[in-house]
């Protein structure tokens, strides 16, 4: 059993804690990756994230709680797998995880909601989607394409079930089954977010199968099948445009429902036409701060999407206002309130150990970190060094364990220096980005052209000292 207390009746005397032992049981993996930064918040909600993954990984599957389901729900794979393969080495585990899955496929591509399936559970399109997703991020995390290429038939037979329920364009609502329940877009987002509107679950699931076309369009390129590359590319350009042409109220400037989830969701999957691009950012983010006063307003399929959405548009102070709210909904009112591990719900309703929202970690190590990968080259043979600041944090250091050897990224900010050390293994190259309002940078007391705002690194120890505005 898991359990967080246990009772002891009827002793003769009351019980000392040396005479108590509880072992975790988890699986037998090596974790990978170390995050620790100037504040002190956010090393604990890093912290938590990368425990609660620990308690939830074992028996060959990842599960969203140990003690009430025990399940392998697709959702909350998906919206883990980079934080999990980034901490962990975990590729054995989805080796597994994905067999289950493909054993699961009933006739004419429909998927359970969970893997392995003994029976019906909840979740929707996300959660099936789960055959797309993990074996994509497992060949970029691990450059282990043995996934991609033994699982990409079952991919396009699942496409062909997405396609029966297809309406002009626009996948809608499947059956139910014994073995699948539910229709769902987002899932727990927090109290005051209409999650379940009919027109957010059809936008979000919508762009999710945008999502799952893009990658799919990779997949086939690695896998030469270039025609068929093609035809998932067109695919996904026809479905930006219903998407944006369906769901996009212009009076209003918004996506469906306007939550934090309906606006990020079309610009990181390209349903956004370039001309509104900023104004539908600059919506989203001013709704955040007056109608959720600057909260997280997502949930479980939410959290890695607007995580992936800040990385990219390197909106770092945007998430990290919301991350250091300490009422509800977010990771530091959980902390306040006793959390040692994740929980289910943003309120703590069920499971206080569970899969939710963990997809978050993937940000300490990608933003403040300043550790992206590259697709092109998986396994992390070519990096990029990125650090993203937010205001009030003055340092950070990040190691990540690649087959290579580990990757070290250390940096701190001194009044208007820089001062980032960089360890590369043989056998890796990286790119390092240079931030904006730098006006000179140098290594080993040499000056460094920064016209390019990039540097080239190759193998070694570096240190360079960068001189912002």
């Amino acid at each position: 059993y898991a359990y967080r207390y246990v009772r002891i009746s009827n002793l003769p005397v009351g019980p000392k804690t040396e005479w108590i032992k509880s072992l975790q049981i988890y699986g037998d993996y090596r974790q990978t990756a170390t995050f620790e930064c100037s504040d002190a918040d956010l090393n604990a909600i890093h912290n938590m994230i990368q425990y609660t993954m620990k308690c939830l990984t074992f028996s060959g599957y990842m599960v969203d709680c140990p003690h009430l389901e025990r399940a392998g729900y697709g959702g909350d794979g998906n919206s883990s797998t980079m934080s999990l393969q980034t901490m962990y080495d975990v590729a054995p585990t989805f080796t597994n995880w994905i067999q289950t899955w493909g054993d699961s496929m009933r006739d004419g591509g429909s998927l359970a909601h969970v893997g392995p399936n003994p029976g019906a559970g909840g979740g929707g399109p996300y959660w099936c989607g789960f055959i797309v997703q993990a074996p994509w991020r497992t060949y970029v995390n691990y450059d282990d394409s043995r996934l991609i290429k033994n699982y990409y038939p079952k991919m396009k037979e699942w496409f062909s079930y997405v396609d029966k329920y297809t309406v002009d364009g626009l996948l809608k609502r499947w059956p139910d089954t014994q073995y699948r329940d539910w229709y769902l877009g987002d899932w727990l987002a927090p109290m005051g977010v209409d999650a379940g509107a009919q027109s957010s679950v059809d936008l979000v699931n919508n762009c999710f199968i945008s999502e799952c076309l893009g990658t799919m369009e990779k997949i086939a390129l690695i896998l030469r099948e270039e025609k068929e590359a093609q035809e998932f590319a067109v695919r996904r350009k026809n479905l930006n445009e219903l998407i944006h042409q369906t769901f996009y109220h212009p009076s209003e400037g918004i996506y469906s429902t306007g939550s934090q989830l309906d606006m990020c969701y079309p610009m990181l999957v390209g349903a956004v036409p370039d001309s509104l691009y900023d104004d539908v950012k600059r919506k989203m983010m001013t709704d955040t701060e007056k109608q959720y006063k600057g909260h997280i307003a997502v949930g479980l399929v939410g959290v890695p999407i607007l995580t992936e959405w800040a990385i990219r548009n390197r909106e770092v102070d945007f998430l990290y206002q919301m991350l250091k709210k300490r009422d509800y909904p977010g990771y530091l009112y959980m902390i306040d309130n006793g959390a040692t591990a994740t929980w289910e719900s943003w309120n703590g309703e069920r499971s206080r150990v569970h899969n939710c929202y963990n997809g978050i970690g993937a940000w300490f190590y990608q933003a403040i970190g300043g550790l992206r990968m590259d697709e092109t080259a998986p396994g992390y043979r070519h990096v990029f060094i990125d650090p993203q600041i937010p205001e009030g944090v003055t340092w950070a250091k990040m190691t990540k364990d690649t087959p290579y050897g580990v990757i070290a990224v250390d940096w701190e900010l001194t009044d208007n220096i820089m001062t980032l050390q960089v360890d590369i293994p043989a056998g890796v190259t990286a790119t390092l980005c240079i931030p904006d309002g730098a006006v000179a940078c140098k290594m080993n007391g040499k000056n460094v052209r920064i016209e390019k705002k990039t540097i080239q690194l190759n193998a070694g120890n570096l240190k360079y000292y960068i001189y912002m505005k």
